[in-house]
């Protein structure tokens, strides 16, 4: 196998495999792999004399090998927006991402997988998400932004109490939060 110089003077090397030792993380795709939006309250909730609606945010993400060093993570988010008891309006989103991973293993894997990934996702997600509720005629929802890194440990620690009262021990890689 030929080295070359990349532009930046950095050493390329055929086929994009880590060097010996060495980590490699690339984004090979984002895309939507599901969308939804419901208004189930319009056109009513338009002439409504009051926008204090009740917010509920539900974010998952989970991660699988497809071939070699390709892993796909898909972060699910579920927002709904309720007023006075009933649903304004819902978005259900499927974020997803191709990532090229070489050289992390073990629990550095389940990290990069479960909070370094989903942290790449969540921008495009929140774009989304501002943009259907805009087009559905609704203030802009703007989300704000989330740690993945204490929310990935946080399910860590949730598991691990879990499997401590005698269940499975979970694959960190695959984690809702």
């Amino acid at each position: 196998m030929a080295d070359e110089q990349s532009p930046n003077g950095d050493e390329a090397r055929d086929g994009g495999a880590a060097p010996d030792g060495g980590v490699q993380f690339a984004i090979q795709k984002i895309y939507v792999k599901d969308l939804s939006f419901e208004a189930p309250a319009a056109p009513d909730i338009f002439r409504a004399q009051r926008w204090e609606p009740e917010i509920n945010l539900q974010l998952g993400s989970e991660a699988r090998q497809l071939e070699g060093p390709l892993y796909e993570v898909v972060m699910t988010l579920t927002l709904t927006a309720s007023q006075d008891g009933r649903t304004v309006y819902l978005v259900e989103l499927q974020q997803a991402g191709i990532f090229h991973i070489e050289g992390i293993e073990g629990p550095d894997l389940g990290a990069v997988l479960g909070a370094h990934c989903p942290a790449i996702l969540f921008p495009y997600a929140r774009e989304a998400v501002s943009d259907l509720v805009t087009r559905g005629g609704f203030p802009q929802m703007l989300l704000a932004p989330i740690n993945f890194d204490a929310v990935y440990q946080e399910t860590l620690r949730r598991r691990e109490q879990q499997a401590a009262g005698g269940g499975k021990e979970p694959d960190p890689a695959q984690q809702t939060h």
